[in-house]
């Protein structure tokens, strides 16, 4: 299908784009909100501000896509392949994105509030200054993730492996981080107030000045972890393995 027709039987009001091929397409700043692309091939498609909040992409091939500033609010990715997709300020706000495929994509400054990324692959992700507040990110994998200045608060991150992740200078206050695994992870000046470690592993990590006030970190493995001016007023420390 050519752009043009898509464009032209959206505006007829056709909704049903499943399995449509759009690879390597010029689609900036289009209007395809509440389209059905499940099972879409977008691959290497340019879609610099678009708009597909409320789109069905589940299962979608976006490997490569250029989403930059797109609006994606309330869309379905769920499995869908988003490898090195370029989502840089992008709004994914209450999105679908289930078992997603985003290893080595770009979400820097992106807002993800409320985002459903359980089971998600976000191995080597940038994610710096990226929002991801209340965000479900329980069993993703983040090895290797940018999360520079990134806002998690409140984010469910249960057993999520962030395994040599930079979360330097991150918001990470009230998060469940319970049996997550940190291992060889930075998260120097990170704030983790009143968030939940209980297991969490936290070995080899560079905790240099995190806030851990209030947080608690019962049973969590601290071997080999740097401590440096590591804050922990009124945190629950009992148990902490440290060799």
């Amino acid at each position: 299908m050519e752009v043009s027709e898509l464009i032209n039987s959206y505006h007829s009001g056709r909704r049903n784009f499943a399995g449509v091929n759009l690879s390597k397409t010029d689609m900036n700043g289009i209007d395809l909100s509440h389209a059905d692309l499940s099972g879409a091939n977008l691959s290497e498609s340019s879609l610099y501000g678009a708009n597909l909040s409320h789109a069905k992409l589940n299962g979608a091939d976006l490997n490569g896509a250029k989403l930059y500033r797109a609006t994606l609010v309330s869309a379905n990715f769920s499995g869908a392949d988003l490898g090195e997709a370029d989502l840089s300020e992008a709004n994914l706000s209450d999105a679908k994105l289930y078992g997603v495929n985003l290893y080595k994509a770009i979400l820097s400054k992106a807002k993800l509030p409320r985002a459903k990324l359980v089971g998600a692959n976000m191995g080597k992700t940038k994610l710096n200054r990226a929002d991801l507040s209340e965000a479900m990110l329980r069993d993703a994998r983040l090895f290797g993730a940018n999360l520079i200045e990134a806002i998690l608060q409140r984010a469910d991150m249960s057993r999520s492996s962030l395994n040599g992740a930079n979360l330097n200078k991150a918001t990470i206050s009230e998060v469940d981080l319970t049996f997550a695994s940190l291992y060889g992870a930075s998260l120097c000046d990170a704030d983790l107030s009143e968030s939940d470690l209980t297991s969490a592993n936290l070995q080899g990590s560079d905790l240099t000045r995190v806030n851990f006030y209030k947080a608690n970190l019962s049973k969590a493995k601290l071997a080999d972890a740097v401590t440096d001016a590591m804050q922990t007023q009124e945190a629950n420390l009992s148990g902490i393995i440290w060799t």
